[in-house]
């Protein structure tokens, strides 16, 4: 569809009065604005659970495009007592990223406290189920989507740091990319969290093997070198500095190429608010390289 530069008939004259160097770069400009202000679009779907028998709501942002070219999607995972929402909330330009760079993000519920896991103790959390079974089938089926772990990315922040790295390091056929923000990726890490934790993977007395089961930490031993393209960051005034430090040593002990950056900052939506511009372009260039 053509588009039309429409101006005030008050300004005709003036108009028509420039010279034409100046009258060009008007009109240039003026198209420029016109064909950036498409805006991507912002779905909200409900997707229902077999795994957890309920509905559990995801955003799903895309681009307004007119070419047929499958998309890459990049999973966003919200952290503790957040929800679908919360990325939005945090990085409202999200949807000027997925404009610019021609690519859909998902942000799907992870429920308050769930790591993203399937309880060992708790049968209504099966939120690494939901995630790879329910909700990546329900996006590819009804969005543009490249159907493929070279398509597909994930990352998160805190309890979603910890969930893109687990859904990952256990998926390595469902995603090629993978990064953390402020992850919180040890378990046994001793923070507000504890108890949240204790309901849906049991008191560490009885059932330590669970807590180790299920911690990033532990299962970077099954990770080889290669399978995913890595990125870990985090403030150097949070409290998770030492475990994402941690990481980033076992990391380089086992030769896993990834990219990790310290800055300063704390556990708040300022921080990711700038951490995500980072795993954003992390992302981009991974894809490009794919």
């Amino acid at each position: 569809m053509d588009n039309e530069i429409l101006l005030p008939l008050n300004d005709l004259e003036h108009f028509r009065g420039m010279n034409t160097q100046l009258r060009q770069w008007l009109i240039a400009a003026w198209m420029l604005l016109t064909l950036t202000s498409c805006a991507s679009t912002i779905d909200t779907v409900s997707i229902y659970s077999h795994s957890m028998k309920k509905e559990c709501k995801a955003l799903v942002i895309y681009p307004e495009t007119s070419s047929d070219e499958p998309l890459p999607v990049l999973y966003l995972l919200h952290g503790l007592g957040g929800d679908y929402g919360s990325w939005l909330k945090i990085k409202p330009s999200l949807v000027d990223y997925v404009q610019e760079n021609r690519m859909i993000i998902v942000c799907p519920d992870g429920g308050e406290r769930s790591w993203y896991l399937d309880s060992p103790v708790d049968s209504s959390f099966r939120y690494e189920t939901h995630l790879i079974k329910e909700v990546i089938p329900f996006v590819d089926s009804l969005y543009n989507t490249i159907p493929g772990r070279e398509g597909r990315a994930i990352a998160g922040l805190s309890m979603g740091g910890h969930g893109s790295l687990f859904l990952s390091i256990r998926h390595p056929e469902v995603f090629s990319i993978a990064c953390s923000t402020s992850g919180s990726v040890d378990l046994l890490k001793r923070t507000f969290s504890w108890k949240y934790k204790e309901m849906i993977l049991g008191d560490t007395t009885c059932c330590l093997a669970n807590w180790q089961a299920n911690s990033v930490i532990r299962l970077i031993d099954q990770l080889s070198p290669g399978v995913l393209s890595l990125h870990v960051d985090c403030g150097t005034e949070d409290e998770l500095i030492d475990v994402n430090r941690e990481l980033h040593r076992k990391l380089l002990e086992k030769g896993i190429e990834h990219e990790y950056i310290e800055k300063p900052g704390v556990h708040n939506a300022a921080y990711w608010a700038s951490s995500i511009e980072s795993i954003m372009q992390f992302v981009l260039d991974a894809f490009e390289a794919k």
